[in-house]
């Protein structure tokens, strides 16, 4: 089940939100070690989540959390242009129909095969989201690992600057275009959403 979550300010009480929060501070603190906050000791979540926030989360029906992103919008401060800007060659891009995708968090208690599924429908589920929204590009910042993953994905995606070493993590900023024929291009890939897994959709405002 697809949730797409916009204006809904953290303390909502929504299973989905939830499940989020504790996925993102179980994969982002417990096993990446990241140094960022974590309320009640259970959900990661930092000053970005706020009204202007967006969520796409996937999640079994009975909320269970299977994987989510967040987008932020690049008009407003975001994570590359207040944190990262040095990852730009130039000024970080900012536009209207342009987000920052963030937190783009797999559930640690999924299996391989199970990991590769949820990733690509949520992937797509991206792309599909853009195209809805009038959405043009999405800008992002990666690991290197990840990095050459999101350019396997076979959209039209490109460096915003050398990558570079922060805090020993190798980083990388990124530009990725969607057009209508970008659900092609994935799909050309081998990047394919499971109709299991996206069976419905919700939006709550």
């Amino acid at each position: 089940m697809l949730h797409i979550l916009q204006s809904a300010p953290p303390s909502a009480a929504d299973a989905a939100l939830r499940a989020m929060f504790a996925a993102r501070k179980s994969v982002f603190v417990d096993l990446l070690k990241w140094d960022v906050p974590v309320r009640e000791d259970r959900y990661e979540i930092d000053q970005f989540d706020d009204l202007n926030a967006t969520y796409l989360i996937l999640a079994e029906p009975d909320g269970s959390h299977l994987g989510s992103a967040r987008l932020l919008p690049t008009v407003r401060p975001h994570i590359l242009d207040s944190l990262y800007p040095g990852l730009c060659e130039g000024e970080p891009p900012r536009a209207p129909d342009m987000f920052e995708i963030t937190r783009f968090c797999l559930d640690r208690r999924l299996r391989s095969a199970e990991r590769r599924m949820v990733r690509d429908t949520l992937v797509t589920a991206l792309v599909d989201h853009a195209l809805d929204r009038g959405i043009a590009a999405y800008s992002a910042i990666a690991e290197m690992t990840w990095f050459r993953q999101i350019l396997e994905f076979g959209w039209r995606c490109r460096p915003l600057g050398l990558p570079q070493i922060v805090d020993g993590a190798m980083l990388a900023a990124l530009r990725i275009d969607i057009a209508s024929d970008t659900p092609d291009l994935l799909a050309a890939a081998g990047i394919q959403p499971s109709a299991t897994i996206r069976n419905s959709r919700r939006i709550a405002a």
